[in-house]
Parts: structure tokens; C-alpha cells; sequence
């Protein structure tokens, strides 16, 4: 409630969420909302609002687009070169691939640079069953977590604990990161990343407060 009234979404929805854990964190981001309301100090409830304006009204229209990425991967492109950098994308990224093969029993068609190669059509079948079982209330989050990681494979990863949020940010960043090692990073490029980190974080939280209700 906020001022006797029930607060509601830009599209006039109900802000009415699945788990108290979600709803605790939502009222602590409007109590701490003082002359000015700004939205960018309230993630949850810009997860939230989203799932209810635009998300839940399209359940097929988002799941599609997350299982999308799964055809085009970011573990499975490497780079052709250094061998350095082959070499440490090897290591970072080749045990969300074997979790991912083993946990839904599927195989990956590998790639250097940039050029597409085609999944297997029972890999993206597989992919696509996993994020059809997610519960919906996940899925604006998740859109996120894709989108800024590239990696369908590192959000089911996410999603059944088999790493950590912070963890997964630097793995996905890999290639920039080796970037600004060698040729340095300019203050631009430092401020996108970190914007990118805080909107990836939050994604994965709100699906973590969520996933607290199932």
C-alpha cells in the first residue's frame, strides 16, 4: 500500500508478487524512496513490474527468446587467437559446457570466431524444455541474465545452483576483461562494465528471491 492505496504497475497492474521474500524486498525499495521516486534505485520492482506488464501476458513470446540464445551460445565460440586466451576461455568455459552435456545429456557444436555453426536440433530441443519448465515469475529476470551474458547454457547453469551470480558475471566477461588486460581500459568502457555487473546482479537476485518461494 502506499498512501491507503494498493501501488500498481506503469500499466495499472496490481503489484502483487508470488513470495514474501520478493514483496519484503520491493516494500523496503519504496520505504527508502524519500522527496522523489527513482526507479533506478528499485530493481525489484522493475523486475516485478515487468514480469506483470510484459512478461506474464507473453509467457511464449519471452521463453522463446531465451531459448533462442541457445543457438547461438557464447561458450561455444572461442576465439582463434592467442593461445592465451583460447586457453583461458578453455578453462573457464568448458565446465558450464560438460555440466550442460551432462545434465540434460546433449553435445555442442564448437566454433572459432565469429562464423555461426548449427546446434544439434535435440541440444536446442533440450535447452528449450528446461526453460519451458521455469517457473514464469523467473522469466524477466532471466531475459536478463541472457542478454547481458550471451549464454543460455551459464542462466540454466544459474538457475539450478551449479555456480554463483558473481562468479558467472566474470566468466561471461571473459573477452572483455582479456581486453582491457592487454590494451588497458578506458574510464567509459570501466563504467559500462560495471553497469552491466549491477543490472546482471540484479537480475540474478530477483530470480534468487523468487526461486525462495517455490
Amino acid at each position: 500500500m502506499l498512501d491507503d492505496r494498493p501501488v500498481r504497475t506503469p500499466a495499472r497492474m496490481m503489484l502483487i508478487v508470488p513470495c514474501l521474500a520478493l514483496a519484503d524486498v520491493i516494500t523496503a525499495e519504496w520505504d527508502a524512496q524519500v522527496d522523489k521516486i527513482d526507479p533506478r534505485t528499485m530493481p525489484m520492482t522493475g523486475f516485478a513490474n515487468a514480469s506483470l506488464d510484459r512478461v506474464l501476458p507473453a509467457l511464449g513470446d519471452f521463453r522463446g527468446q531465451i531459448s533462442a540464445y541457445g543457438a547461438s551460445d557464447l561458450l561455444c565460440y572461442r576465439a582463434e587467437g592467442p593461445e592465451a586466451l583460447l586457453a583461458r576461455q578453455q578453462a573457464a568455459w568448458e565446465p558450464l559446457l560438460d555440466w550442460a552435456r551432462h545434465r540434460y545429456a546433449v553435445d555442442f557444436i564448437m566454433a572459432a570466431g565469429v562464423m555461426p555453426v548449427e546446434q544439434p536440433a535435440r541440444t536446442l530441443a533440450a535447452l528449450r524444455e528446461a526453460v519451458e519448465k521455469l517457473d514464469p515469475w523467473l522469466l524477466a529476470g532471466l531475459a536478463t541474465v541472457t542478454q547481458i551474458g550471451g549464454s543460455l547454457i551459464a542462466t540454466l547453469a544459474l538457475m539450478e545452483r551449479a555456480t554463483a551470480a558473481e562468479n558467472l558475471f566474470e566468466i561471461l566477461s571473459l573477452d572483455e576483461l582479456w581486453q582491457a588486460e592487454q590494451w588497458g581500459q578506458d574510464a567509459e568502457a570501466a563504467n559500462r562494465l560495471t553497469l552491466r555487473r549491477t543490472e546482471f546482479l540484479d537480475a540474478a537476485r530477483y530470480c534468487d528471491l523468487v526461486r525462495r518461494g517455490e
